[in-house]
Parts: structure tokens; sequence; C-alpha cells
């Protein structure tokens, strides 16, 4: 698909929590254009573990934002075997249930960690540091 505005492509970010509140959270914090040098997300929105391996497997998504409280799959769990399963993995960022589970995040092998309560700022410099990667110069 292609942003008519920009002319480049829109780029595909999905969103996985078993909650929907959540998700709404960081749909809203980050917007259609998480920053004027990239393009127009397009959101996926996921409540189930089998339907992100589905998505990631596909290989159409450019970031994956991962909730780690969702249950009953966690999303550092998740992170962890999407980096060990799929070769280039898209960057990934987990949701943590407070800044002290960084630690786990590391392990999930996560490209960036961002706490509950979600912070816009904080959020979005994580996910446009991350999806710069994604868009060529």
């Amino acid at each position: 698909m292609t942003d008519s505005h920009a002319g480049k492509r829109t780029l595909k970010v999905l969103v996985y929590s078993d909650d929907v509140h959540t998700r709404e959270q960081v749909i809203l914090a980050l917007g259609r254009r998480p920053h004027p040098d990239l393009p127009e997300v397009e959101y996926v929105e996921v409540a189930t573990e089998p339907v992100v391996i589905q998505n990631m497997d596909a290989g159409h998504i450019d970031l994956a934002i991962l909730d780690g409280e969702a249950v009953p799959a966690g999303g550092m769990g998740i992170a962890k075997q999407l980096k060990d399963e799929i070769f280039s993995c898209p960057p990934l960022v987990v949701l943590t249930g407070r800044p002290q589970d960084a630690w786990l995040a590391t392990w999930s092998r996560a490209d960036a960690a961002v706490p509950h309560p979600i912070d816009p700022i904080q959020l979005a410099e994580a996910v446009v540091t991350l999806l710069r990667s994604r868009v060529p110069a």
C-alpha cells in the first residue's frame, strides 16, 4: 500500500494485547503518523498469540508492539519466540508491567521496552527510532 501524501508505502504496526483498552492507548498515543518524516501507519490489532504468529510469519509487519501483561500469552514470551524463529524479525517493542521489568525485556530480545502506564512520548520515541530503520532513505 502506498501513502499518497509522501509517496512512501504505509508502515504496518502490529499491536498485541488481550485488553482492547491497551490496544486503543497504543494507537491513540502514536496516531496515524508518529513522526513527520515517516509514512503513515496502518495498525493491525491482535488479541491472541496464534494471530500474532500468523501475521508475523506472513512478513508484512514493519514493527510489533507486544503487551507483556497480556494473558494467557505474555508479550515477552512471544517476543522471544519471534526473535528465535523468524529470520530478520521486524523490530519488537514490549510493554512491561513496571519500569523494573526492563530486564525481562532484555531476556525477550525485544528491541525496546516501554512500561505501563503508557507514556505517549516514551512510546513514540521508541517506535519512531525503530521504524526509521525500516524506511529507505
